[in-house]
């Protein structure tokens, strides 16, 4: 079969686009969240990324989520980032806060790609810190995760990190296979991207997975004098996202008979 390729120009802009987009500390949400959809259709307030809340709800018919647990909260607006960060402050104090609500700008949740995820206790669900423990449906649901997905964004032991406490019931959609590569080698977010940063178009990272494709995954840096422009084969699925910072990661699919692109 004849390669057909294609020229694609990615503006500055788009860098703050995309399923792996880091937000954090230091890194606001600078775009927009798209097509956000209710989660499920009895908590039509609480919205994820159209793609994002298939997945979730895919994993959790899988799993029988939805018996049990309560989507807490997902998408929100600057608006109502900062009046939870001041009401936690009231009722908190400012340590706690800074501890486990992130700055107004700086949430994950503002992007629509990261849900709380609740089970209740006697009946109700703490809005900041719902439980979401290492046993039973919670763990099963932790476990299944990354196949859909999705990653467990605050594990414990990454605080310095992340720079967020340990939120076992926060969830971030990074997309497939980043959620499979990020939970075999143990990282963050942070580090998966700093890890990408290592391997080109020259030299990508390659993935296997359990059906015997390959994977292949490259960083972009991202041009600061014009448009960065690449090339990508459309005889085969890729897909793009910017990083929220200085580039592009983008994975492509291979064939057994491929050689690596030049």
């Amino acid at each position: 079969m004849k390669e057909s390729k294609k020229v694609i120009e990615l503006t500055p802009a788009q860098v703050h686009t995309g399923f792996l987009i880091l937000v954090g500390k230091g890194a606001p949400f600078l775009s927009h969240p798209s097509a956000l959809v209710p989660v499920k259709e009895e908590t039509p307030s609480v919205l994820l990324e159209q793609r994002a809340a298939s997945l979730l709800h895919s994993l959790m018919q899988q799993c029988g989520g939805w018996q049990d647990i309560v989507p807490v909260s997902a998408w929100r607006s600057v608006q109502e980032q900062t009046v939870l960060y001041q009401q936690s402050v009231a009722e908190n104090g400012e340590d706690f806060t800074r501890r486990y609500v992130a700055v107004p700008g700086e949430s994950e949740h503002h992007t629509g790609l990261a849900v709380d995820l609740g089970l209740p206790v006697n009946g109700t669900v703490d809005f900041i810190r719902p439980a979401f423990p290492y046993i039973g449906l919670c763990q099963t649901i932790r476990k299944a995760a990354p196949s859909f997905g999705f990653i467990e964004r605050y594990p414990e032991g990454k605080e310095l990190v992340t720079r967020i406490d340990h939120e076992p019931w926060h969830f971030r959609y990074v997309g497939v296979p980043h959620a499979a590569i990020m939970t075999q080698k143990g990282f963050t977010l942070e580090e998966y991207i700093a890890f990408l940063r290592n391997y080109t178009r020259e030299r990508p990272f390659l993935y296997h997975t359990k059906t015997n494709e390959t994977i292949q995954i490259s960083f972009i840096p991202m041009s600061t004098k014009q448009n960065t422009t690449i090339v990508v084969r459309t005889d085969r699925p890729y897909i793009l996202s910017g990083n929220n910072i200085d580039g592009f990661i983008l994975i492509e699919w291979r064939t057994s008979h491929d050689t690596l692109d030049r």
